[in-house]
Parts: structure tokens; sequence; C-alpha cells
């Protein structure tokens, strides 16, 4: 019993005395390199920004395509109906979503694969994650501003119209549904050099566009586009939209395949870079 005592007494101190120094400092070291990490993904972000900004002719071009389907298509054909116009406008922002995201990361990263900075980013003892990271803000905030463009006309020459909530449910899904289109963009980027990477993405958002019944309105499509249409991840992104801004239902169909796409098209990024990776540094 004595020689019990002087242990509990000793464990009570040490208890009370705190966690030992090694944690705390292990703690700092942990904030420390959490701070660099983002500081180098918002540099990776403003590198990737000033590119596009030195060649604005890549964000007319993103913007152009949903800009001129929203005036020559949507305008004349459901201006007038604001539920028509406003589902209209709605597809045409997943459609400017896609063509941001496909040429965005599809041929930019095919493009930057081809230079020397890319070499020496991929060896840094930082990982692939600041370049990620930064990556994916840029593109974000691109694709953003692409769209500014095609909500002008639908509010100067439509009748699309939606609540204060709605437009920020609508912000908000955006930026969900440009993931499956994103991790596209990625896959194609890693797995293709520059021009075959430029063929695939020309040759890959109009098939889309139409499969997933972006230029038809909801339940305007033909047939078997309607049938087809809930398989694809442009539609189920369309009908996220829809639900966002208007008075639609989900097709739990579109919604649980808009998922599987995602996850797949994860799975197939990382594969894309792994094997680029391996092609190139083993």
């Amino acid at each position: 019993m004595a020689i019990g005592t002087p242990k509990t007494a000793s464990s009570s101190e040490e208890a009370s005395a705190g966690p030992p120094p090694g944690a705390a400092e292990s703690g700092q070291g942990v904030r420390a390199a959490l701070r660099t990490q983002v500081r180098m993904s918002l540099m990776h972000a403003r590198y990737q920004l000033l590119r596009t900004m030195r060649i604005p002719i890549a964000l007319v071009g993103t913007a152009f395509f949903p800009g001129a389907s929203m005036l020559f298509f949507v305008v004349p054909a459901a201006g007038d109906d604001p539920v028509g116009a406003t589902y209209a406008t709605a597809a045409m922002v997943v459609f400017a979503t896609m063509i941001s995201n496909l040429f965005g990361h599809g041929i930019g990263v095919a493009e930057e694969r081809q230079h020397p900075w890319d070499l020496y980013t991929r060896t840094l003892p930082s990982g692939p994650g600041p370049k990620f990271a930064g990556r994916l803000l840029s593109g974000l905030l691109t694709m953003l501003l692409s769209m500014i463009p095609l909500l002008l006309i639908a509010a100067l020459a439509t009748e699309a119209t939606t609540t204060p909530l709605g437009f920020l449910t609508g912000v908000v899904v955006v930026v969900l549904v440009s993931i499956p289109f994103t991790l596209m963009g990625l896959t194609i980027g890693y797995l293709l050099p520059i021009r075959a990477a430029l063929t695939v993405v020309q040759l890959t958002f109009f098939p889309l566009a139409f499969a997933g019944g972006l230029f038809s309105g909801a339940g305007r499509a033909p047939g078997f586009i309607e049938t087809i249409a809930p398989f694809t991840p442009t539609r189920g992104a369309a009908e996220m939209m829809w639900a966002a801004v208007g008075d639609y239902h989900l097709n739990p169909v579109a919604a649980v395949s808009f998922v599987g796409w995602t996850v797949l098209l994860a799975v197939l990024s990382v594969y894309a870079y792994r094997r680029d990776e391996g092609q190139r540094f083993h």
C-alpha cells in the first residue's frame, strides 16, 4: 500500500500538468503545414488566372457557345414564357459549366504537360495537392465569369425569373454539378496529348448536351432523348438546376446516374494522373 500511493499521486500530477510539450509542438507543426498548403494553393490559382488573363480569348470562347445558344435558340422559342425561359436558362448554365470545365481542364492540363514548368512542379515535395486545388479554384472562378453574358441575356431578353433563395441555391448547385465535368476534363487532359484532347473535347460536349436534353427543355425532348437522358451526367445536372430555380421534381434515376458518373470519373481521373506520372517519372 505504501508503494502504490506515490504512484497514484504522481499520475494525478501528470494529468493536471496538461499535454506534454511534444504534443503542442506537433499541433503547431500541423497548423503551419496546413497554412503552407493553403498559401501554395492560392499561389497556383493566381498563376492559372494570370495565364488565362493573358489570353482572354480563352475566356471569351467558353462564354460564346452558351451565350450564343441562349440568344439564338432560347430567346426566340421561350423568351416570353417565364417557366420555359427559367428552365432553359438553367439548362444553358449547365451547358456553360460543361464547356468551361472540359476546355479549361481537358485542354489546359494537356497543354501544361508539354511545358517544362509542369515537370518541375510535379517534382516539388509539396505533392500534387496545392496544384490541384489551385487549378480547381481558378477553374471555378473562370466558370462563374463565363456565365455572366448568359445571365445578362436571360435577364434582359427573356421572362426568366426566380427567387433570391432560388438564385443562391442555383449558385451552390452550379458548383456541385461542375464536379463530374471537372473530373472528365482532368481525365482527358492527363490521358491524351494536346491535339487529341482538343478533338475529344470538341466531340464530347455537344453530344452530351443533346443527349441530356439541354437544348429541348424539361420534358420537351424527342422520345428517344427522354429515354436516354436520365442516364447521362448532363441530365442529372440539369434537373438539379431546374429543381433549384423552379418547382421541378428531381428524377431519382437521373440523380443516381449523376452520382454514379461522378464516382466513375473520379476513379478515371486518378488512374489518368497516376498513368501519366508513371510514364513520365518512372
